[in-house]
């Protein structure tokens, strides 16, 4: 037992003293601007704020909360938290003397050659293995394994984020087609009624027969927008179950789009505080620690490895005597070290580098993509604002023309072309409003999620004031 506890305490005393190869692990500095191009505000008024909330919708809650509750991606990336969380303590172990325990009992005359006589023999001991952590090749995979666990971490948080996104668009856009079909529905109806006095007119030979077809067309024209706009709203409803982990269904929503409050303000902050609340950010952070730290365990494999073995036990030829002087006892260590494979290690290394240089790269590319992303949806947000205006006042100027269209019309000042011109134009006009509306509010779902998103609970938002747990 001395001798066990004598090649344990040599092996501590090694492992302290012990070095970890690779590179330290940089934090990349970016030049960033002061603000955005199109910020129009300098404070930050979506941090630690559920954004859809300000929509006031209890029906959008209700869908954002079940499909965080139930999408099969987030629960894909909870279960992939728990693999990451589970490698760490796997690689963690790897750094601890490994104890085997072995038994076994033999009975013959054989012993290379034939004996004389049988013979019975009976071994059980503990054998302890430590392959000592020298160059720090364990550490460093242990020290990767965490960065994978904060990558899973981030990266299940901007699955989150971005399911909330879509939840809110898809939502959105679903009221955008039943905003539409209403539309479509009140037109048909106008169109239905104008139609059926066209049809008195021309029995009695007031009107032409082609203004009886024009109307025709119109009416057509209506009632083909009918069924297109139910079918929109069926595909969008299975969209949506989809993101709620649900079977397709028809879905019940709230208020309307055009009573959706706008968010009052652009809620943008500076620049520099994108870097560090967007998950998806800190996941290729992460990665590329955990890249990094791959370097050191590659480098260490071209060292030698220090391993450290003892048993302690019985063994005896004959079971009687086996607890009375069976007591045996090893101890021993060795160098093991690559010689000469061709170059294998060294391209080992050279794999560990380049990965580390891609995962950089591609950590560079996600900071400079999130810029792109918040710079459009700004951009978007205030384009729309203004396109919306102006949508505003054709709609009303062309629901008002169709009316004193067919009031001219109706006293012969005009022809049935100028109502069919203004038909189609008041048509078209409150059909593009509502598209801009509902544009609108989905640049605002698209700031957010550029953003780094609201976040989901007071328990989360203490959680991203520290780092996740390694």
């Amino acid at each position: 037992m001395k001798k066990l506890l004598i090649i344990i305490l040599t092996g501590s005393l090694i492992y302290l003293s012990g070095c970890k190869l690779g590179p330290a692990y940089q934090k990349t500095n970016f030049d960033l601007a002061d603000q955005y191009r199109y910020d129009s505000a300098t404070s930050d008024t979506v941090l630690n704020l559920r954004w859809w909330e300000i929509f006031n919708d209890p029906v959008l809650d209700t869908l954002v909360h079940t499909a965080l509750r139930q999408n099969k991606d987030v629960l894909i990336a909870a279960a992939r938290i728990n693999a990451a969380k589970a490698t760490v303590g796997y690689n963690k172990a790897d750094q601890f003397p490994t104890v085997n325990v072995a038994a076994g009992a033999a009975r013959g005359n054989f012993a290379g050659t034939k004996l004389a006589t049988t013979n019975n023999s009976f071994y059980a001991y503990p054998e302890l293995f430590w392959e000592v952590d020298f160059w720090g090749k364990y550490r460093s995979a242990t020290d990767a394994s965490r960065a994978q666990l904060a990558a899973s971490q981030y990266g299940m948080r901007t699955i989150q984020i971005s399911l909330i996104s879509m939840v809110v668009n898809t939502y959105f856009e679903l009221l955008e087609y039943k905003s539409k079909l209403e539309i479509s529905h009140n037109t048909l109806l106008s169109r239905k009624a104008g139609l059926k006095i066209l049809e008195d007119r021309y029995k009695y030979g007031t009107v032409a027969e082609i203004d009886l077809n024009q109307s025709q067309v119109q009416w057509a024209l209506a009632a083909a927008a009918v069924p297109t706009y139910e079918r929109s709203i069926a595909l969008t409803e299975s969209t949506l179950n989809i993101l709620l982990g649900n079977l397709p269904e028809s879905i019940k929503t709230g208020t309307d789009l055009m009573h959706q409050p706008t968010p009052p303000d652009i809620p943008v902050g500076l620049p520099s505080q994108l870097i560090e609340r967007r998950p998806d950010i800190k996941e290729a952070e992460e990665n590329y620690k955990a890249a990094n730290e791959q370097i050191g365990v590659a480098i260490a494999m071209r060292l030698p490895s220090i391993s450290l073995t003892g048993l302690l036990g019985l063994a005896s030829d004959d079971l009687s005597t086996l607890t009375s002087n069976g007591l045996a006892w090893s101890a021993g260590a060795s160098l093991l070290g690559p010689v000469f494979q061709f170059g294998k290690n060294k391209r080992r290394v050279d794999i560990a580098t380049y990965e580390a240089q891609q995962a950089l790269l591609s950590y560079e590319n996600t900071v400079l993509q999130a810029f792109k992303e918040v710079e459009d949806a700004l951009v978007t947000i205030e384009t729309i604002k203004r396109e919306l205006t102006a949508l505003q006042v054709r709609y009303h100027a062309a629901m008002n023309a169709e009316n004193l269209s067919w009031q001219r019309y109706d006293k012969g000042v005009t022809s049935y072309l100028e109502v069919i011109d203004s038909q189609t134009q008041s048509f078209q006009a409150q059909l593009d409003y509502s598209q801009a509306r509902q544009d609108l509010l989905s640049a605002y779902a698209q700031l957010y999620k550029a953003l780094g998103g609201g976040w989901l609970s007071s328990e989360e938002e203490k959680e991203y004031q520290s780092p996740p747990v390694k």
